[in-house]
């Protein structure tokens, strides 16, 4: 702790909001884990709409805002050099790419000198870059390869990641550091009620449409009093075509939206599965609030979560109609006995390899071995 105290770190990032889907749930857990280090979190992002409300997530972190130049893609926002350089920084960290932050990084690495770690949050995943190609190969030749040349360290979330980077950058110093999970809650003694729980947000590669349709097509062999409920948030045409799918569906499907808070632990608290048949993720925080809570997981191998499996925490489903029916079925018959085994070992992993203390351990050495390089 030592190392790290009075230090002002810099979290940039495109949006310091909702706005940022799961990048933005990191630097909430990245301010609470430097502020417990002893060291000043920076947070430095561009202005949006969603900011005003989330901004209580961020207490205790220095905030400051730059105005958008333009579009939201890729976020043009030159105000981003100024702050970051009157910020008086002793390292900066970059949380998510292909925007205009990755610009704004490699310019204040390059003038100030200090010492860059980038954190791709899954973004280098190959579903993620052959999405919109040449948008990110405009990208990489106008900011991303500069931002990558001056990082000290990347922050890999799985050895999938790691192998990702590797791929594109080459060669670049890379530490595998996972997301911490929040602090368990008590220990269930009970199955939950048989609910399934999608938490987060409402976005393509969550493959929403394929949960829904296969909870449709599993419903007549679960439990009669079966719900999903999709708590989440996204941009307007991504919810309104949700809401459009479940117009004709009926009461066993119900969009509660955002929830966070003491909303997200109420839902955990009546859940039985939480549910994500992703398509492409970094590492999903909602699966590890899930075994936080102790509620055990149905999810896609895309979650790159394989210790989910091999304890018994979770249960795999692909990411097709069927195999996700197939996977609820068999879920929801499970015995109480098994159950809270299940729930037993997602909240070891929580308190474990997840747990907060060990993941800021390996940050505090991360982060000390940069500003001594």
């Amino acid at each position: 702790m030592a190392a790290l105290a009075g230090k002002r770190i810099g979290l940039l990032t495109a949006r310091a909001s909702r706005a940022n889907g799961g990048v933005f749930e990191a630097v909430v857990g990245q301010v609470g884990l430097l502020k417990r280090l002893g060291a000043v979190p920076v947070v430095v992002a561009v202005e949006d709409e969603a900011h005003a409300a989330d901004a209580w997530r961020l207490d205790g972190a220095e905030v400051r805002l730059a105005k958008q130049v333009g579009p939201d893609q890729p976020g043009f926002a030159p105000q981003l050099a100024v702050l970051l350089k009157d910020a008086k920084l002793g390292l900066l960290h970059l949380h998510g790419i292909w925007t205009y932050a990755s610009r704004a990084a490699a310019h204040w690495a390059e003038s100030e000198g200090g010492p860059l770690v980038i954190s791709p949050h899954g973004m280098l995943d190959p579903w993620i870059t052959e999405r919109n190609r040449w948008k990110k190969n405009r990208a990489r030749f106008a900011w991303e390869r500069d931002a990558w040349k001056s990082a000290t360290a990347f922050q890999a979330l799985t050895s999938d990641e790691a192998a990702d980077i590797d791929r594109e950058t080459g060669g670049a110093e890379i530490d595998i550091i996972p997301n911490p999970a929040p602090k368990p809650s008590a220990p269930r003694d009970r199955i939950a009620p048989p609910m399934a729980l999608y938490l987060g947000r409402i976005h393509r590669k969550k493959n929403l449409i394929a949960l829904m349709e296969g909870w449709l097509a599993a419903l007549p062999d679960l439990p009669t009093d079966a719900s999903l409920t999709i708590a989440g948030w996204g941009d307007e045409e991504g919810v309104a075509a949700l809401e459009r799918f479940l117009e004709p569906v009926g009461p066993s499907i119900q969009f509660g939206g955002a929830a966070f808070g003491s909303q997200k632990a109420a839902l955990f608290d009546v859940a039985r599965f939480a549910v994500l048949p992703s398509l492409s993720e970094g590492l999903p925080m909602a699966i590890l609030d899930s075994w936080a809570a102790g509620v055990p997981t149905i999810m896609s191998e895309a979650c790159h979560l394989p210790e989910g499996y091999e304890t018994g925490a979770a249960t795999h489903c692909g990411t097709d109609k069927a195999s996700i029916a197939r996977a609820l079925v068999k879920a929801f018959a499970m015995e109480e006995t098994a159950w809270l085994s299940m729930s037993q070992a997602a909240q070891a992993l929580a308190s474990g390899p997840f747990g907060p203390e060990q993941v800021a351990a390996q940050w505090e050495r991360l982060y000390g071995d940069c500003l001594r390089a």
